[in-house]
C-alpha cells in the first residue's frame, strides 16, 4: 500500500472511530446494563446541550444493543427517552411512533414506573400540539404512579405541566392552584428550574386575570431564578411576560426595555439552535451513519492508482463541500430574512404601543374630565333635592304629603345610588380601589346587613333565614366595608327578584391554611330565577335579565358587576347557579385572616359632642354660588347651633378670609369667576392655618390630588351624610376650641 493510500485509509478510520464510539465484544456479544446506562447518560448530556441529533444517534445505537441482548425493560426505557429527545427536536411524528412502542413494551412487561414516565412524555407531546384535554388525561394517569412511588421531582414537573394545560383551556383558578402546589413542591425539594417556570406561569395567569401587582411579583421571582440557573429560555419567556405586564399597566418604557431584552436573548437562543439543528448537521448525521459505505470506498481506493484515487476523492469532497455550503448559505439566508421580518414587526409594534399609550392617556384624561363634569352637574341639584326633602320630612308634614315626600326621597336616593355605582365601577376598572383591613365580627356584620334590608324583605313578604357555621370563628381582620357592599348587593338583588318567598343567607368554612380561613358567603332565594342564556353576562356592567325585567323590577344593572370587581380585589371568587322560575344561588369564596384581637366598638355621636362644645363664637364661611344650596347648607348649620356667613364667589371669599377670622371655610369648587381651587390657593398664600373644607360634588380619585395641592384640609362630598359632616366639623372645631383655651 502506497503512503498516500495509507494516509487516506487512516483518515477515514479515525473519522469513523471518533464519530461512532463503539465497544467490541467477544463470545455472546452481551452488553452489560451499566454500560447501556452510560450510553443513555451520554445521550441525555448531548440533549441538554441542544445536540439533539447526536443524542438520537446514540440512543438508536443503544436500542439496537438492547434488542440484541433481548432486554425489554431497557428497550422500553430507551424508546421513551428517544421519543422525548425527538419531541425536543420537533420530530413529532417520530416521537409519537417511538413513545407508542415504549408504552406497549412497558405495559406488556408491567413496568409501572417507566410506563408512567412514558405516559407523561406522551402528555408533553399532546401539550406541544395544544391538545390540552388529551395531555391532561396522560398527566393525571402518570401523576398517580409518581405519587404512589413518592417521585417528588416528577410530581412537581407533571403538576407544572397540568397547570400549563389548564392555562391553555382558560381554567385559570385550577391553573393557579396547580402552580401554587408546584411552587411549594419545587421549593421543598430544591428544584430551581421547575420553581422558576412555575413562578413565570403564575405571572401569566395573574396577567390574564388582570391582577397586575401579583403578575409582576411572580414573574420577577421566576426571572431571578432563571438568571441564577442560566436558564436562557425561561429567562427569555420572563422578559416577554414582563413586557406584556408593563404594557397593560401603561409603563411603556419598561415594556419596551423588557421587549428589547427578549429580542436580544431570543436571538442568542436561536443562534444556538441553528448551530445544533442546522441542515448541515442533519446532513452530517446522515453521512455519519454510512459507515459501511465509507469502508467500501476505502477498499475501492486501494485497488486504484494514486492519481485516480486522489482525483475521485477531490471530486467527492468538492461536491460534498459545495452541497453543504449551499445548504448552509440557504439556511442563513432564510434565517436572516425571518430575523429581519421579526425585528421589523417588533419595532413597528413598539411604535404602535407608544402611539396607543398617548391615545390611552388622552382618553383617560377625557373620561376623567367628563365624569367629573357629569357627576358634579348631577350631584349639585341632588344636594338640593335630598336636602329639601329631609327638611320637609323633619318639619311635621301633613299626612297626605308624607307619601309624596317619601317617594321624592326614594327617587333622589335611587339617582344618587346610580351615580355612586358608576363612580365605583370606574374606580374598580382603573385599579384604584385598595384594601382597608380592620378587626371586625363577621357574624355581627352579616346580621347588621340583614337587619338593614329586612324592611324591604317584609314589604315583599319575604322571610330571610340566617345560618352561621359553628366551626367558623367570628372575629377576623379584613375589609369589612367591601364585604358589606357585596352582601348588600347580593341580598338586595334577591329581595328585588323574589316575592312571597324565602331567602337563605349562609356563612360557612371551606378550608383553612394557618390563620387564614377560606370563607363561603352564600345567598339563595326561590325567586324568578335567571335563564341560562342571560347567566353568561350577569357580571357585566348594565346587565340584567331583560328589558322587561329592568322595567318591572328597576335597578341599574351595576350591582353584580361591582360585586365581581370587589371579590377580585379581595382575592376571592364567585359562582352562580340559577333555574328559571325556581330561584338563584350566589356563593362567594374569600380568604379571611383570623385574629385574637378584640373588636373596637365606636359609639361616637358627633352631633352630641358638637353640642357640648362652646359654639357661641364659632364663625363658618360658606362659599357657594347656588342659592338653593346656600339655603340648605345654612339651615343644616343652624340646626347644629352654628352661625354662618354666605358668599357666592371666590374673589369675595379670599377678601373676607383676609379681613376676618373664621373657624371653618366650606368652599364650593365650581363657581363663576375664580374656582374654589384657585380661591384656596390664594388664601394659602397668606394664611397657612385656616381650616378649609372642599364642599363639592366632585368625587373622582383623579381630582383628589388637585384638592391636596390646592391646600384643602379635607373634602365633604355633596350630597353628604349628616354623621360624616358632623364628625369632620367636630374634629376641626374641637382643635380651634382647644387653641383658644390654651391662648
Amino acid at each position: 500500500m502506497s503512503r498516500i493510500k495509507y494516509y487516506i485509509f487512516v483518515f477515514f478510520v479515525l473519522i469513523s472511530i471518533s464519530i461512532y464510539p463503539q465497544n467490541s465484544y467477544e463470545g455472546d456479544n452481551v452488553l452489560e446494563k451499566n454500560e447501556i446506562d452510560v450510553a443513555v447518560y451520554n445521550a441525555e448530556q448531548e440533549s441538554q446541550r441542544g445536540n439533539y441529533y447526536e443524542a438520537i444517534k446514540i440512543l438508536n445505537q443503544t436500542l439496537l444493543i438492547a434488542e440484541k441482548i433481548d432486554d425489554p425493560i431497557e428497550k422500553g426505557k430507551i424508546l421513551s427517552k428517544l421519543a422525548k429527545v425527538q419531541y425536543s427536536a420537533d420530530e413529532i411524528k417520530e416521537a409519537k411512533i417511538n413513545i407508542t412502542k415504549a408504552i406497549n413494551v412497558q405495559a406488556s412487561n408491567e413496568d409501572k414506573v417507566n410506563l408512567a414516565v412514558s405516559r407523561y412524555t406522551y402528555g408533553l407531546i399532546y401539550l406541544g400540539e395544544n391538545d390540552f384535554n388529551n395531555a391532561l388525561d396522560y398527566f393525571k394517569s402518570s401523576k398517580t404512579i409518581f405519587e404512589e412511588e413518592q417521585l417528588n421531582e416528577l410530581i412537581a414537573e407533571v403538576t407544572l405541566s397540568e397547570a400549563k394545560a389548564n392555562i391553555g383551556l382558560q381554567n385559570l383558578p385550577v391553573a393557579n392552584a396547580l402552580l401554587d402546589k408546584t411552587i411549594i413542591l419545587s421549593t421543598k425539594y430544591e428544584i430551581p428550574l421547575i420553581q422558576s417556570a412555575a413562578f413565570i406561569n403564575s405571572g401569566k395567569v395573574a396577567l390574564m386575570q388582570e391582577k397586575f401587582d401579583r403578575a409582576l411579583a411572580q414573574t420577577t421571582k421566576g426571572s431571578n431564578l432563571a438568571r441564577e440557573q442560566n436558564a436562557l429560555e425561561l429567562l427569555a419567556e420572563s422578559y416577554l411576560v414582563l413586557s406584556e405586564i408593563y404594557t397593560k399597566t401603561e409603563q411603556h418604557e419598561l415594556a419596551a426595555s423588557n421587549l428589547r431584552d427578549y429580542i436580544k436573548l431570543n436571538e442568542s437562543i436561536l443562534a444556538i439552535k441553528r448551530e445544533n439543528l442546522s441542515p448541515e448537521n442533519r446532513l452530517q448525521f446522515m453521512l455519519d451513519d454510512k459507515d459501511a459505505f465509507i469502508q467500501q470506498q476505502a477498499e475501492e481506493l486501494e485497488q486504484k492508482n494514486e492519481a485516480t484515487s486522489l482525483n475521485k476523492l477531490t471530486t467527492i469532497l468538492s461536491v460534498a463541500l459545495i452541497t453543504i455550503l449551499s445548504l448552509l448559505t440557504l439556511s442563513l439566508y432564510k434565517n436572516n430574512n425571518i430575523r429581519l421580518k421579526t425585528n421589523n414587526m417588533l419595532y413597528k409594534k413598539n411604535e404602535e404601543l407608544l402611539t396607543e399609550k398617548e391615545r390611552a392617556e388622552i382618553a383617560a384624561k377625557t373620561k376623567a374630565n367628563f365624569l367629573s363634569t357629569v357627576t358634579h352637574e348631577l350631584r349639585t341639584p341632588l344636594y338640593a333635592v335630598t336636602g329639601l326633602t329631609n327638611m320637609l320630612l323633619e318639619e311635621d308634614p301633613k299626612p297626605e304629603q308624607m307619601q309624596h315626600l317619601k317617594s321624592l326621597k326614594f327617587s333622589g336616593d335611587y339617582l344618587l345610588t346610580f351615580i355612586n355605582d358608576i363612580l365605583q365601577i370606574n374606580k374598580i376598572e382603573a385599579n384604584k380601589v385598595e384594601l382597608d383591613p380592620e378587626i371586625f365580627n363577621l357574624k355581627n356584620k352579616v346580621e347588621n346587613v340583614i337587619a338593614a334590608l329586612n324592611n324591604s324583605a317584609i314589604d315583599n313578604n319575604i322571610t330571610i333565614h340566617f345560618e352561621y357555621d359553628k366551626n367558623l370563628p367570628e372575629v377576623f381582620n379584613g375589609d369589612q366595608l367591601k364585604i358589606s357592599q357585596i352582601l348588600i348587593n347580593l341580598i338586595g338583588n334577591s329581595i328585588k327578584f323574589t316575592k312571597d318567598g324565602d331567602i337563605w343567607v349562609r356563612v360557612s368554612r371551606i378550608g383553612k391554611s394557618k390563620n387564614t380561613y377560606n370563607v363561603k358567603l352564600e345567598v339563595e332565594d326561590n325567586g324568578i330565577g335567571i335563564s341560562e342564556e342571560k347567566q353568561q353576562n350577569m357580571f357585566e356592567s348594565f346587565s340584567q335579565g331583560s328589558v322587561q325585567i329592568n322595567r318591572k323590577y328597576g335597578g341599574t344593572g351595576l350591582g353584580l358587576s361591582i360585586v365581581k370587581g370587589l371579590i377580585d380585589i379581595l382575592h376571592g371568587k364567585i359562582n352562580m347557579t340559577s333555574k328559571l322560575g325556581e330561584g338563584t344561588n350566589f356563593n362567594v369564596e374569600i380568604p379571611l385572616e383570623e385574629t385574637k384581637e378584640a373588636v373596637k366598638v365606636s359609639n361616637n355621636d358627633f352631633g352630641k359632642k358638637l353640642n357640648k362644645l362652646d359654639l357661641s363664637n364659632v364663625k363658618i364661611l360658606v362659599v357657594e354660588d347656588n342659592k338653593i344650596n346656600q339655603m340648605i347648607t345654612q339651615k343644616i348649620l343652624n340646626k347644629m347651633n352654628l352661625s354662618s356667613e354666605i358668599v357666592d364667589n371666590g374673589e369675595d371669599a379670599v377678601e373676607l378670609v383676609r379681613a376676618n377670622s373664621y373657624d371653618v371655610v366650606l368652599m364650593d369648587i365650581h363657581m363663576p369667576g375664580i374656582s374654589g381651587l384657585e380661591a384656596t390657593k390664594r388664601i394659602r398664600s397668606f394664611d397657612k392655618e385656616q381650616t378649609i373644607f372642599a364642599l363639592t360634588a366632585v368625587t373622582l380619585e383623579d381630582k383628589m390630588q388637585e384638592f391636596d395641592e390646592a391646600g384643602f384640609d379635607d373634602i365633604i362630598s355633596k350630597p353628604f351624610k349628616q354623621e360624616d359632616f358632623e364628625k369632620k366639623l367636630f374634629n376641626a372645631l374641637s382643635k380651634n376650641v382647644q387653641k383658644s383655651a390654651s391662648a
